[in-house]
């Protein structure tokens, strides 16, 4: 008779415990020890992952933001008023998805992507996570190709390429979002999907957005995500993301997306507000530490993928609203430092009659020329110094009144050139018209034409352009070759013009 050995007697027991125990185990569930303001600190759930969706009673669903020592906080994805102290919390094992696809294009939806049109249901069958890590280094290629935003003084001096984040900065009512409502208006038949992310807007503003874009035709080819101001802040905080999430999948099937964030001062004030009732240790200004990192991961995955990966991009246009010109204030330079550029917008331009109100000497393109077609590149290449050179001239010559002919010229020629930049609430312009406005005047043809008729030369001189012969075939050849044609051919049609401008 063998002996009984007492280790191997224990260390079966011990496996026996063991497997008892993964039978015997039940859903992580968890407890309401404190709720409100869209907050929900949760006890026992020790499994619960950064991220994590969780299930209120009431098919209420919260996720998980904090990961503490006894217990989790947690955001509710709803107006959550039923939640209270004591209910029992699920952890699902997802993390937050939004819907996906052709279906979301013309809807507008709200963070979590369902409907707010009321155009029924949206029928996509594929989801992506929100919270996605952006391209890799080795999946991009620099960005080559320009996104045409229709305004001359952008497509001139500041030019935006298809894969670029260039910031849009000002003070409030300074004409940010009508440029990026003009933007998404002349992507029409570009083959751009457009995505208009509105964060803590009026619904009246969202809605007017809406109706200016369907005048347009431009909600054919757009989609709106909308968290409004009156939607509690974890909303808010989603809507961005959400966004980038829906534009990453016309990316990766290879299309060119645009995506619009209006605006992340208010999606910061939302985060900060969600991170003190967290009990996060506040910073600068009361925001949390990692306020950089909640932009950052947003706006890297603006990307030009590589060949090998389809060639589609996402170029994002976030919004950033200063006081008083402040551009040095904290989100503004954490912004600015994420981004390829800025188009800076100057309250005093604008209520100057400068529209769009767009400040040459302080806006910058760092992708630059190649986010331009040559012929344009070529006729705007002093321009920027001329203007900023008229700026300092102006300045100047407020205080004296004996000026040579030298300085007199050069004074009227930089009113004339900040006159045939100004431009009409969405009315775009083709690059090639553009091209001709510039020439124009980089070729000194506008000298001698007055400066309350220099709009007025510019349309009528457009419109013999299409009607002329040879003007239709110069601006057909812009359009085929991007190249500038031979400059004599642009300048027999202009003076032809000219003879019969009254």
């Amino acid at each position: 008779m063998s002996k009984i050995n007492p280790v191997e007697i224990s260390s079966l027991i011990k496996e026996q415990i063991k497997k008892y125990e993964k039978e015997i185990k039940t859903d992580n569930i968890g407890t309401v020890i404190n709720v409100g303001d869209g907050i929900a600190l949760v006890h026992g759930l020790d499994n619960a992952m950064s991220g994590e969706l969780l299930l209120f009673p009431g098919d209420i669903y919260g996720m998980v933001l904090n990961l503490e020592t006894d217990h989790v906080g947690a955001i509710l994805l709803d107006e959550a008023t039923s939640v209270k102290e004591g209910d029992v919390v699920k952890t699902t094992g997802r993390i937050l998805e939004v819907p996906v696809g052709e279906a979301m294009i013309g809807r507008v939806i709200n963070p979590l992507g369902q409907p707010i049109d009321g155009m029924g249901k949206i029928n996509s069958t594929k989801t992506r996570p929100i919270e996605q890590k952006a391209t890799g280094v080795m999946s991009r290629k620099s960005v080559n190709q320009p996104l045409q935003t229709g305004i001359k003084v952008l497509d001139a001096l500041v030019p935006v390429g298809r894969g670029q984040r260039e910031l849009i900065i000002g003070d409030r009512q300074t004409g940010k979002t009508a440029i990026t409502i003009d933007t998404i208006i002349n992507q029409k038949g570009k083959d751009v999907i457009c995505i208009y992310v509105a964060i803590g807007q009026k619904e009246s503003t969202v809605a007017n957005v809406y109706e200016q874009l369907k005048q347009h035709g431009a909600m054919d080819y757009s989609i709106i995500v909308s968290a409004s101001a009156s939607q509690p802040s974890p909303l808010l905080y989603l809507a961005p993301y959400a966004g980038v999430t829906i534009g990453e999948e016309f990316m990766f099937a290879g299309k060119d997306v645009l995506v619009v964030y209006d605006d992340l001062s208010k999606h910061a004030i939302a985060y900060r507000e969600l991170s003190l009732l967290l009990r996060r240790p506040p910073g600068r200004e009361a925001f949390p530490g990692d306020v950089f990192y909640l932009h950052s991961r947003l706006l890297e995955r603006a990307a030009k993928l590589n060949d090998d990966l389809g060639g589609g991009s996402i170029t994002a246009l976030p919004i950033i609203e200063t006081q008083a010109g402040d551009i040095s204030a904290y989100i503004p330079t954490n912004v600015i430092s994420i981004t390829d550029g800025q188009i800076f917008l100057q309250s005093d331009l604008f209520h100057s009659g400068v529209r769009p109100a767009i400040n040459p000497g302080l806006s910058v393109s760092r992708v630059g020329g190649s986010a331009q077609i040559k012929a344009i590149k070529k006729v705007s290449g002093t321009l920027r110094l001329d203007l900023a050179a008229y700026r300092e001239l102006e300045a100047f010559t407020q205080f004296g009144s004996d000026l040579d002919e030298a300085t007199k010229a050069r004074l009227e020629r930089g009113k004339r050139t900040v006159e045939i930049l100004k431009q009409g609430l969405h009315q775009t312009m083709d690059v090639e018209k553009q091209v001709v406005s510039i020439f124009s005047l980089t070729n000194g043809f506008l000298d001698d034409v007055k400066l309350q008729d220099i709009l007025r030369f510019e349309k009528e001189l457009h419109e013999y352009f299409v009607r002329d012969k040879e003007g239709s075939k110069v601006l057909q050849e812009i359009i085929d070759t991007n190249q500038l044609p031979e400059t004599d051919k642009l300048k027999d049609v202009i003076v032809r013009f000219k003879k019969s401008f009254v």
